[in-house]
């Protein structure tokens, strides 16, 4: 048990460190690894009362956002939400057009 705590806390400080985007309840594994504190969330509307009990009072949830970007950290609400949050952080990272095309290639409309 205890050898499974370290390695948990071995992931959180990882992903503490690295830019990440977040998928549907992906947001509960990341409130469960205080990671979310003072930002702005959301989640799959069917989690939204989950994620309420387990983020900080600082966090904020934003239940009709499609995504959030908090920066070094997006968050999705559902799974078709995280193909829209992805081609935004291709954007962000790698220009419009390159999200444009991206989208075209998926045939994602």
């Amino acid at each position: 048990m205890t050898e499974y705590f370290y390695y948990n806390i071995r992931i959180y400080k990882f992903l503490a460190e690295l830019n990440v985007l977040s998928v549907c309840t992906g947001a509960l594994i990341l409130a469960k690894a205080n990671l979310l504190d003072g930002l702005k969330v959301t989640t799959n509307r069917s989690a939204i009362h989950e994620l309420k009990e387990v983020v900080p009072s600082s966090t904020e949830i934003v239940p009709e956002a499609r995504f959030v970007d908090n920066g070094k950290m997006v968050l999705s609400a559902g799974v078709s939400a995280g193909i829209d949050a992805s081609l935004y952080v291709v954007g962000k990272l790698l220009g419009e057009e390159r999200a444009k095309n991206t989208a075209m290639i998926m045939e994602y409309d």
